[in-house]
This record gives C-alpha cells, sequence and structure tokens, in this order.
C-alpha cells in the first residue's frame, strides 16, 4: 500500500478523505492524517493517530490536515512524526498536494455516498473552535453537487448523504441566497432512480420551508433527522449563543412527526457545559424523553482554549463524565423501546459490507449471511440483539 489516509471526526471529514484517496492514489508512500479539533479529546485522538501511524509506516511520508492541522498547527509541527501540514482550505486542491490535477472522483465504490455541500461556519457557539479550522461558511454550487453525486451514482453508490459543518447554511453566500430546501429540491430532480436521500446534522432553525416539506413529505428523503441540538436547557443554550429554544425544538420535532409518524429523531447532546446546575442538567435530560431521541451523540464538555466557554466557571470533571453517562443511559433506553418497535415491521434495508443494513429510518439491521453489499433487502426483524435488530 503506498497511500494510507486516516479521518478522525465528522461525516464532512470522512467525505473529503474519500476524495483524498481519489487525488492522491497515485502517490508513493504516503499517509495523511485528516485530522479533528472539535474537543481536547478529539486533539488527543489525532496525536494518537499520528505516532501510530508513524510506527506502522515508518518510512512513509506522513502529513497532516484538518482542522487540527489548523487550530493546533504549531504543536502538530512540532511532533518529530509529521512530516508536513497541509491547510483544511486547501485540502482538496491538487496543488496544494504537488499531484497533477484530476477529478475528485471516489476512490472506491460505497454503498452510502457522503456528499459535502457546505464547509465553514458564521455562527459564534462559545464552545466551538471549528470556524478557526474551516473558516466561514461555503457552499458548493449547485452543478457541482449534481456532477460530484454523479460519479458515486455511477461508482455504484445506493444511498446519498449530503455533510457539511454548517449544512442549513448552504446558499447563504451563493447569488440570489437559496436555502438548503432548493439545493435538496434540484438533487432530487436531477437524480430520479435515486432511492435514499439523507441529510447530516441540521440546525433545526434554520429549516426553511420547502426543506420542511421534503423531510415531511418526500418519500425519497429518508425518515431520519438529527438535529444540532446541544442542550434541553434554555439557559444553557444561550450561554452556548445557540439561536434556538427547547420549545422550538419541540414544536419543529412535533410538526415533523404530525406529518411523518415514523420519522427517527437524533441530536447532538453536550453534558456538563460550564455554568449547568443540576436542575439544568434535569432539562437536558428530560428532552431525550420529550423528542423521543433514538439517534444520540452525547459529548462530556471539555475546554478548548481560545473560546468564550473555556474562560466561564466549568463544571467538576467527574460531574461531566456522570451526567454523560447519564444522557448516554437516557437514548439507549430510547433507542431500545424504539427498536422493540419495530419488531415484527417489514423493513427495506440496505445491506452494507459488514453483513448488516440501515433500514429508511437508519435503524441498524443484521443481515444473513451471504447478503451482498448494495442490494436491497425487506426484512421483517423478529428480536434486538447487541443494539440492532435481527
Amino acid at each position: 500500500m503506498t497511500l494510507e489516509v486516516v479521518s478522525l471526526g465528522c461525516r464532512l471529514n470522512l467525505s473529503e478523505s474519500e476524495s483524498l484517496r481519489g487525488l492522491l492514489s497515485a502517490s508513493d508512500q504516503l499517509t495523511v492524517i485528516n485530522s479533528c479539533a472539535v474537543t481536547a479529546e478529539a486533539v488527543r485522538q489525532t496525536r494518537q493517530a499520528i505516532r501510530r501511524a508513524r510506527k506502522a509506516r515508518p518510512d512513509a511520508r506522513l502529513l497532516v490536515t484538518g482542522c487540527a492541522a489548523e487550530i493546533e498547527r504549531d504543536m502538530l509541527a512540532a511532533m518529530p512524526e509529521v512530516d508536513g501540514l497541509i491547510a483544511n482550505t486547501a485540502k482538496l486542491d491538487p496543488r496544494a498536494w504537488n499531484v497533477p490535477a484530476a477529478p475528485l472522483v471516489p476512490h472506491k465504490a460505497h454503498t452510502r455516498a457522503f456528499v459535502d455541500v457546505q464547509t465553514g461556519c458564521d455562527h459564534a457557539c462559545t464552545f466551538c473552535v471549528i470556524p478557526q479550522g474551516r473558516g466561514p461558511s461555503r457552499s458548493r454550487a449547485v452543478r457541482a453537487v449534481i456532477e460530484d453525486i454523479a460519479r458515486h451514482l455511477d461508482a455504484g453508490a445506493r444511498e446519498v448523504m449530503l455533510t457539511g459543518v454548517d449544512l442549513t447554511s448552504w446558499g447563504g453566500d451563493l447569488p440570489d441566497e437559496p436555502r438548503l430546501g432548493a439545493l435538496v429540491a434540484a438533487v432530487l430532480d436531477a437524480f430520479p432512480g435515486l432511492e435514499r436521500l439523507r441529510l447530516s446534522s441540521l440546525d433545526g432553525i434554520e429549516i426553511d420551508g420547502q426543506l420542511f416539506e421534503l423531510l415531511a413529505g418526500e418519500t425519497r428523503v429518508m425518515p431520519h433527522v438529527h438535529l444540532s441540538l446541544q442542550s434541553g436547557d434554555d439557559m444553557i443554550l444561550k450561554r452556548m449563543k445557540r439561536r434556538h429554544t427547547r420549545a422550538q425544538a419541540v414544536d419543529l420535532v412535533a410538526r415533523l412527526r404530525a406529518r411523518r409518524p415514523g420519522i427517527a429523531v437524533g441530536a447532538d447532546l453536550i453534558a456538563g457545559f460550564p455554568t449547568e446546575d443540576e436542575a439544568m442538567h434535569a432539562n437536558n435530560l428530560s428532552i431525550i424523553a420529550d423528542l423521543a431521541i433514538v439517534h444520540g451523540h452525547v459529548f462530556p464538555y471539555s475546554p478548548r482554549p481560545g473560546t468564550p466557554a473555556a474562560r466561564m466557571p466549568q463544571v467538576a470533571p467527574a460531574t461531566v463524565k456522570a451526567r454523560a453517562a447519564q444522557l448516554r443511559e437516557a437514548v439507549a433506553q430510547q433507542r431500545s423501546t424504539w427498536l422493540q418497535s419495530l419488531v415484527g415491521t417489514p423493513l427495506r434495508v440496505l445491506a452494507e459490507r459488514d453483513g448488516t443494513g440501515h433500514a429508511d429510518n437508519f435503524a441498524r439491521v443484521r443481515l444473513s449471511n451471504g447478503s451482498t453489499a448494495s442490494q436491497w433487502q425487506t426484512i421483517t426483524p423478529s428480536q434486538v440483539i447487541e443494539g440492532m435488530l435481527a
């Protein structure tokens, strides 16, 4: 193997890493670490990945890109294992890697294609360093997105997920400032044979009317929405500089479920944000049941230098850890109840390479031996085993 790309962090990084594999496929003895810096733990994992990669391939050239390559530039550059850094904003530019210009074709076929349509962020959440790592919000033109999806479908992908750092801000920097709903409609129009379109994390307050209608009623847009919620407590949301309230999140989900009762809800939640007391944590905990969150990403808060939240009164680390565990347990209970409710229900599943697949609502299903990746199967599960239907 002459090229290895190690991806950490978000789905956008995963998408960009696939593009890098195609862009750098002819590179000789090269290791690329596509890093993450969303938390202090993510930076620690980036450093750990660099050391592992150097140990595994001591003779390969090792370059680091991604958010940590911007935010922690001096620290990573000082690591003896690192041969160089590539600016995050230039990672998909052949000139940054000194390789010939070539189309960003998928390196290999995947059942689900992650297609990045936006990067950067114009907001100033008090806990977040991502704007420092990715810069202001920048949207890809509709035509470029359509061409990218076409390449993935030609390579064999059966499902497409649109991704971005702040996905619902797509279009704000384009002529006439179109909204994300317009992009989703354009993708569906361009590919009438595309049976599954998913969206990565959404900022609920930015869901425009057209996007809401597509989420609520378009069968090719999957009944699965993941919200960038962060907290269920209004005071904490205010201190985070989030732009929604608890009531607005509850109302959004209620309106979606009224139109599409089977929609599955996921959310990002932060445990132990600075100043969070027991009552605030209780509000955070209770929103899991109020929204019936079945796909939960729980993050224990860790201070990032240079952010306003790092200067706020901190919650004791042991308390943060305990609260994160409670949030995860509450999500696990909601997920278990939801999965049990699907037992005996026929589900259309898209098989993946590991012998599992996902239903439309993103419930994970264990398939029989011999299942072929990228094939559709109709499964009527009879039980729940280890967090998945079987």
